[in-house]
């Protein structure tokens, strides 16, 4: 399909708040956390901004210990303990899923709070992988008050959920600085 006409979700800027944002949907405007330092067009492995651009969402993470598996249309992965994804630019699997412990830096997937209970994989850095240039880049749930993320797209969970059942394996997000 053209990209032009591939369906597309949106986030902008929130005004006058740099680490939160608006996710533009059909179904309505939701509230976003963004990364610390706001939307910047030079992502930078952990420079705390969330990339401008327009990426694919690759597939759903979720946590089948923490709710049942969500319906969307995209491939779907149950997280399992000992998983997480490289964000070390000296690992040669840099910014993809990784089993854990590691050598090198990684999150870790299975986390104690409920951030990555569901993750939507932002195509960001990924075909091709350039090193430095930013891995783990996701759409997770919110902590509480929307604080910054490392660089991810937040939402709470009625939000997320919202945006699972407009997502199709055509959907691009484009995220405007």
């Amino acid at each position: 399909m053209d990209e032009r006409r591939r369906p597309r979700i949106v986030v902008t800027r929130a005004p006058g708040k740099p680490a939160q944002g608006l996710l533009h949907l059909k179904s309505g405007v939701r509230r976003t956390a963004l990364g610390p330092a706001g939307m910047s067009a030079r992502k930078r492995e952990g420079d705390g901004a969330t990339p401008v651009g327009i990426y694919p969402l690759r597939r759903l993470l979720y946590r089948p210990d923490r709710g049942k598996r969500p319906h969307v249309a995209l491939p779907i992965h149950a997280i399992r303990p000992g998983e997480g994804w490289s964000d070390d630019p000296k690992d040669p699997n840099y910014n993809r899923m990784i089993r854990l412990p590691s050598a090198y830096s990684a999150e870790t997937l299975c986390r104690g709070d409920h951030l990555y209970d569901l993750v939507l994989v932002i195509g960001h850095n990924d075909r091709p992988r350039v090193r430095g240039r930013g891995s783990a880049v996701f759409i997770h749930l919110a902590k509480p008050g929307y604080t910054p993320t490392e660089g991810c797209i937040a939402l709470s969970r009625p939000d997320f959920l919202a945006l699972l059942r407009e997502v199709t394996p055509d959907t691009l997000i484009e995220i405007r600085g």
